[in-house]
């Protein structure tokens, strides 16, 4: 199955039209073309776009960045920054403010489709490989009389930092379940540490994240106010949801996770790791197999990382892997 998953994706590399753009001055050489030997020949400097400084891209990130400093003696000094996640991660690769990016599959989609926030421009990106499953968490104040998604009508919503995957996924689902963002809601922008902040607080009713588990801030939220917040179901939008992108799926939250009373049915999504198209293709081809082979390090550092599955990895449609990915994933 792995086999013919990679075949698949490196004939669909081999089909892409690489297009090239600018970048900063001390980025990664771009692709020469030519046979791929995953030997980076020359100290490279590699920045990772991740997300909020609470979520769990952040905490992989910096994992990531340490082990693949470590993997090539030091070779690839590769350094991870907390972010505005999924699209702002996107724009910044393009534009060579990082060489490597967390994001969403559902906003990566958009991106090489020119769709949504990318509409009418594709966007020169790759991918290295698919990663763990993003939880789609939804979270409201006990006190604040929201027993449904329509109850949100008026409250004051945390619908994620803007320009992020979170924001795209809430505003895909309110609009779902016939809300509109921009006018049925207050919602408040905020990055996830604002937003726990908020729920404790009392100035914000219910929020909205998309993340691994456990989140971080979201393990923090659950155990300061415990039994003053809870979890929506969602999971009956999912097929709604799919109309807007098909990588939306049914998912479970563990009660185990947050120590919650019971499961929580939701809509999950994949994550990518991405890379603009014209980079160095040893150089990919080093980040990809850096990434399994350090994968309990990662674990380590947050247990999403058990999600990242080598099989799966190659599964990154309509977004086309990179063919170094693909070498790495092949040898």
């Amino acid at each position: 199955m792995r086999r013919v998953a990679i075949a698949f994706a490196v004939a669909v590399v081999a089909a892409g039209v690489l297009a090239g753009c600018g970048g900063r001055r001390d980025a990664p050489q771009t692709d020469a073309g030519g046979a791929v030997t995953c030997e980076v020949k020359q100290e490279t400097r590699v920045g990772i776009a991740t997300g909020n400084a609470t979520g769990v891209y952040f905490a992989l990130g910096n994992a990531y960045a340490e082990q693949i400093s470590q993997a090539t003696g030091g070779k690839v000094k590769a350094t991870a920054a907390e972010t505005g996640a999924s699209v702002q991660n996107i724009q910044q690769l393009v534009a060579g403010t990082y060489q490597v990016a967390f994001a969403l599959a559902d906003t990566a989609a958009d991106a090489v489709l020119g769709a949504a926030s990318f509409e009418g421009k594709r966007q020169p990106v790759q991918a290295l490989s698919r990663l763990y499953p993003n939880y789609t968490q939804v979270i409201v104040r006990t006190g604040a009389g929201i027993g449904s998604l329509a109850d949100l009508r008026g409250k004051r919503v945390s619908t994620g930092s803007p320009k992020s995957g979170t924001e795209v996924i809430a505003q895909r689902v309110l609009q779902a379940a016939g809300l509109n963002p921009d006018r049925d809601i207050s919602a408040q922008r905020l990055d996830l540490t604002k937003t726990v902040d908020g729920m404790k607080d009392g100035s914000i009713d219910a929020m909205f994240f998309s993340g691994g588990l456990p989140t971080p801030g979201i393990t923090d939220l659950f155990t300061s106010a415990k039994d003053k917040v809870r979890f929506l179901d969602i999971a009956d939008l999912a097929g709604s949801m799919r109309t807007a992108n098909p990588v939306y799926e049914e998912g479970v939250i563990p009660a185990a996770t947050y120590g919650l009373p019971a499961d929580v049915k939701t809509i999950v999504v994949p994550n990518v790791l991405l890379v603009r198209n014209d980079l160095d293709a040893d150089l990919a081809c080093v980040l990809t197999k850096t990434l399994f082979d350090r994968k309990t390090q990662l674990e380590q550092a947050n247990s999403a990382a058990k999600g990242i599955n080598r099989d799966a990895a190659p599964l990154t449609a309509p977004v086309t892997l990179h063919r170094g990915a693909a070498e790495a994933l092949t040898n």
